[in-house]
């Protein structure tokens, strides 16, 4: 089963890293945020990658190209111009990097990769978020309901501190800090998708969010898989520093692989 992965939009609430480099490509860890979505996938084998670049996409390709001498022991011998792999690793991935213009929208990109996917089910996601989704029970979910379509719905917990008041209340009676939420699911991306829902995206301007998937709905062949676990988008210089954390305390609920 192959994997694609979002790449190609210009994260501008996340200016400060994303002025010189695709949001996917800013580093949790030490790795790219792209790095650590393909390793979910990974650990569930799925090693197929599709990545649909944009802005500045030729830094993911050059990251690619070189991501084997990025994992490895060498020695330079600048007189005889030779470099020895002394030991190294590499993941089992394939990818397919895929320029799919700076301005295309979501639905745009993904039409646009549609001739590398053949005619199997496939996986489909943001390039800037990490969850801890099962991805294996995702896919045997998606066979279950037997429709186009499954999105994964994710409780995101709440941003700020809750209080509780009242009409024409001066005084709080309750609060919590970083409440889980009001209990409204939302779209948290990881899609499995069968190749036929291309036909419901017109072009370029066609954002997936919208027409597709209302079509989808409209069509009752748009499932919902839902996680309770942990799932976070990096937007903002925020979430990229909270992820961080949780990474460099081995907190990371992510790092399934």
């Amino acid at each position: 089963m192959k994997a694609v992965i979002l790449a190609g939009g210009l994260g501008t609430r996340l200016s400060e890293e994303t002025s010189i480099r695709p949001k996917p490509m800013v580093e949790i860890g030490g790795k790219p945020i792209l790095w650590h979505i393909m390793k979910t996938y990974s650990a569930h084998g799925i090693n197929d990658f599709i990545i649909c670049c944009g802005y500045k996409g030729y830094i993911i390709k050059e990251y690619f190209a070189n991501y084997f001498l990025h994992m490895s022991d060498v020695t330079f011998d600048m007189r005889f111009n030779q470099m020895n792999v002394h030991s190294g690793y590499a993941e089992p991935w394939r990818v397919t990097l895929v320029n799919t213009g700076d301005n295309t929208m979501t639905g745009g990109r993904l039409k646009r990769i549609s001739e590398h996917l053949g005619n199997e089910t496939f996986c489909f996601t943001y390039g800037d978020g990490v969850s801890n989704i099962n991805i294996t029970e995702l896919v045997k979910f998606h066979k279950e309901q037997n429709s186009l379509g499954t999105l994964t719905a994710v409780q995101p917990a709440g941003r700020f501190g809750a209080i509780s008041l009242g009409y024409e209340q001066t005084k709080i009676t309750s609060f919590r800090e970083k409440p889980e939420g009001d209990g409204a699911w939302i779209n948290g991306g990881y899609f499995v998708l069968e190749p036929e829902v291309i036909n419901l995206i017109a072009d370029d301007s066609t954002v997936w969010e919208q027409e597709p998937l209302e079509k989808l709905a409209d069509m009752e062949q748009l499932s919902a898989f839902r996680h309770d676990g942990f799932w976070q988008p990096m937007d903002t210089l925020r979430d990229k520093n909270y992820l961080e954390g949780l990474w460099k305390n081995n907190q990371a609920p992510w790092k399934v692989w």
